[in-house]
């Protein structure tokens, strides 16, 4: 009882400490798409959409204060961070019909994201000929409210109508995935589940951006979280991050834990499936692979993906593309993880069956880069010009980098002018502790230096040239 008692007081005192929840933590928008909603086509989901959104008027931004002329908080009208400053609003779904179109390409986003961040890529997959759908997926795109319950199987069940839209609409050419975190792992459930049902549209390839295929074994602790939360009516315990201040557009700052259940329970699935379809043929039909990863990366598990993936895919043409660190910035005795051992490991595996391509300095003394591409088979490496340099001050990649464009007005580093904020070069000076914007946000890249040479070997890879 003494324990359950000091169990109790530390508790309350926790919960105390936590922001108090706003109204874009508390909103039930009841029109978000699930499993089990009356929708059978994507015109459908689209239309459910329409009345999301208008339901995220009503019961958010209806209830805010008018934006101040600096104000930088999304759900406040007029604000910097306004997703309506921009001529589209990249929260929600979109398509870009190609005439004549050579193939078609499902895009789907990260968790806590939304269409925004593939937007880029989207554009010059349609310059190349191909019918490109942007999904909103389940939870993104309103209020951070929206990932306190909904779950995976969601997620899954929307890209299958994705799917059979973008089929019906270039008939039998070719369809790509192309998957950014959480979005990478839905787009890998996906091709697996076309390889169990006949049913399922085909995919002819995945492009993975920072693939979201294995997490930290503590999110799985998060449900417990989240049942303590509901079991003592304290709605604060269902969240992770509680942010007072959502500055990003088109990005959720706060995190409700449910996001760790989901993205555990995720993984858990696929790994398992892949090991299935491993022990025997099944994997033989799998689509080709092309998967980008920093070798330093805080979200997810980056040799997971080497070895919960790659290690199990047959010799068809896959390839892995890892971005090393900068090593003129010699931060190698400040790391708390030496990438080296890795990536050594990988080149001298006898048997594997995938290229290996890093991305690293020609030269250490020198901030240009060239790509150094092992074949399945070949222990030696040939070299791939790649045109960039690291960027000053820049020791590496990160999570979040990989899909945005130097350019991107939000998060680039060298920004095309823009109707609202700017984060991609936000470095501020002064005391610790008292800004809303964290200094570990602040120095995170969010902006990748080499992106251009991404989207051409996306471009190459989806037979687009």
């Amino acid at each position: 009882m003494g324990a359950l008692l000091a169990l109790l007081v530390l508790l309350s005192l926790y919960v105390k400490r936590l922001p108090d929840l706003q109204v874009w933590h508390t909103a039930v928008l009841d029109a978000e798409y699930t499993r089990e909603s009356p929708v059978t086509s994507f015109a459908e989901y689209l239309a459910l959409e329409d009345r999301l959104f208008a339901q995220l008027d009503r019961e958010v931004y209806a209830q805010t204060r008018p934006a101040g002329a600096f104000s930088i908080n999304r759900y406040r009208r007029g604000s910097l961070a306004d997703p309506a400053r921009w001529p589209t609003n990249w929260n929600r779904s979109f398509l870009l019909q190609a005439e004549n179109a050579r193939a078609a390409v499902l895009l789907l986003h990260g968790l806590t994201d939304a269409p925004y961040s593939l937007r880029h890529l989207g554009h010059r997959l349609h310059r190349a000929g191909a019918t490109v759908l942007g999904l909103r997926i389940p939870g993104h795109g309103t209020v951070p409210s929206g990932l306190v319950d909904v779950d995976w199987q969601d997620m899954a069940a929307a890209v299958q109508l994705a799917m059979h839209q973008l089929s019906a609409s270039v008939g039998g050419r070719p369809i790509h995935i192309v998957g950014y975190s959480n979005g990478a792992a839905l787009a890998v459930h996906y091709a697996l589940a076309a390889l169990d049902d006949a049913r399922l549209p085909p995919v002819q390839s995945l492009v993975l951006l920072s693939p979201e295929i294995g997490v930290a074994r503590v999110a799985a602790l998060a449900v417990w979280q989240a049942r303590l939360g509901r079991l003592l009516g304290i709605e604060k315990l269902e969240w992770d991050s509680v942010k007072l201040l959502e500055y990003e557009p088109f990005k959720y700052g706060s995190f409700a834990v449910n996001g760790g259940t989901l993205t555990h329970e995720l993984t858990r699935q696929i790994q398992r499936r892949l090991g299935e379809l491993a022990k025997g043929d099944g994997l033989q039909d799998m689509p080709r692979v092309l998967s980008f990863s920093s070798v330093v990366d805080a979200t997810v598990q980056a040799p997971a993906v080497i070895s919960h993936l790659f290690n199990l895919l047959p010799a068809d043409g896959n390839e892995l593309v890892l971005f090393d660190i900068n090593r003129q910035a010699e931060v190698e005795h400040l790391l708390t993880w030496d990438p080296g051992k890795m990536i050594d490991a990988l080149r001298q595996v006898p048997q594997r069956r995938y290229a290996l391509t890093l991305v690293t300095n020609a030269d250490p003394a020198a901030p240009q880069v060239v790509a150094r591409q092992w074949l399945p088979g070949q222990g030696r490496a040939r070299e791939l010009p790649v045109g960039l340099q690291w960027p000053a001050g820049v020791y590496s990649l990160s999570h979040v980098a990989l899909p945005f464009s130097p350019e991107d007005p939000v998060y680039g580093g060298d920004p095309d002018p823009g109707p609202g904020i700017q984060l991609g070069n936000l470095a501020l000076r002064g005391e610790r502790g008292v800004l809303a914007i964290s200094a570990a946000t602040q120095l995170r890249l969010r902006w990748n230096p080499f992106y251009d040479w991404l989207e051409n070997r996306t471009v190459q890879f989806m037979g687009l040239e």
